[in-house]
């Protein structure tokens, strides 16, 4: 089974490179989790899978070339907000989640982030 879902950006992306207080930090993960949350939500997605492979394509509105690894605070909100809050899989150890591989996506007219979640054998 291979599911896809995309999380448009609820908030800036949260940056590696980025030295932000925790305050304002915290505030954007909130966003993504819950975004990522919702999205599953409003997708009608199963939960309790066993095992997942994540593959994650970040849409940004430019073709400018940026390090797709930098954004892997957003997607570990993104994976956070699909496991904790959601209950795509039963835990977001390396048991149970496969990723997430972060890939450059399309530009798009709105930033977004695409997950494609496969089901693996356990």
């Amino acid at each position: 089974m291979t599911l896809t879902l995309t999380i448009p950006a609820p908030a800036q992306f949260i940056n590696l490179n980025q030295r932000m207080h925790w305050a304002p930090k915290a505030e954007l993960t909130r966003k993504w989790r819950n975004a990522a949350h919702v999205a599953a939500h409003n997708a009608g997605f199963p939960t309790s899978l066993e095992r997942v492979r994540i593959v994650a394509h970040i849409h940004k509105t430019t073709n400018r070339e940026y390090d797709a690894h930098n954004l892997m605070p957003t997607l570990k909100a993104c994976v956070d907000g699909l496991v904790t809050d959601y209950g795509l899989t039963v835990d977001d150890t390396n048991r149970h989640v496969i990723g997430p591989d972060i890939r450059q996506g399309d530009k798009r007219a709105s930033p977004a982030i695409t997950l494609t979640i496969t089901q693996e054998d356990a």
